[in-house]
């Protein structure tokens, strides 16, 4: 039973990540871009402090273990077993190593800037750019690691 719950938590778990990115690569960077610079840098800004918030980054950290409890109870399941592991690595390298790696340095990046600054007027479209980009492979990892648990939620 402990299986059952924890896999369906996995996959709401990453679901509701995939959401957060599937609204920032649909609307959400498209509104900010359509703004004068200095308001969408300032408003980008702001939104990457509000994201370190404990239920945010509980959720979004806590995937990739949860995944990986998953995997390991799912052992003695030898058909949920490779669904979970896929999960597993799909969502820790393609939404928390692309995270860290790619989109955080660049909101380091922007943070640094003063917002109605000319170099920050000239860096906000490859932010723009390049953070959606990573977004989006963000946004596919972990949909298809919330797919792929589901799989194996019909399994255990």
């Amino acid at each position: 039973m402990i299986i059952d719950l924890m896999t369906t938590a996995s996959v709401i778990a990453s679901a509701l990540v995939g959401g957060v990115f599937f609204a920032f690569s649909v609307f959400v960077m498209r509104a900010l871009a359509s703004m004068p610079p200095a308001q969408g840098i300032l408003a980008m800004q702001r939104i990457n402090i509000a994201v370190i918030h404990p239920l945010f980054l509980g959720v979004f950290l806590g995937t990739a273990p949860l995944l990986a409890v998953s995997t390991y109870l799912a052992r003695s399941k030898p058909h949920a077993d490779p669904w979970l592991l896929a999960a597993f690595l799909v969502y820790g390298v393609g939404s928390v190593v692309v995270t860290l790696a790619f989109n955080v340095p660049r909101n380091n990046r922007l943070a640094a800037l003063g917002a109605a600054t000319s170099e920050a007027e000239a860096y906000w479209p490859v932010y723009l750019r390049e953070w959606l980009f990573w977004n989006h492979v963000r946004c596919i990892a972990s949909i298809t690691a919330a797919v792929l648990a589901m799989r194996a939620t019909e399994i255990v």
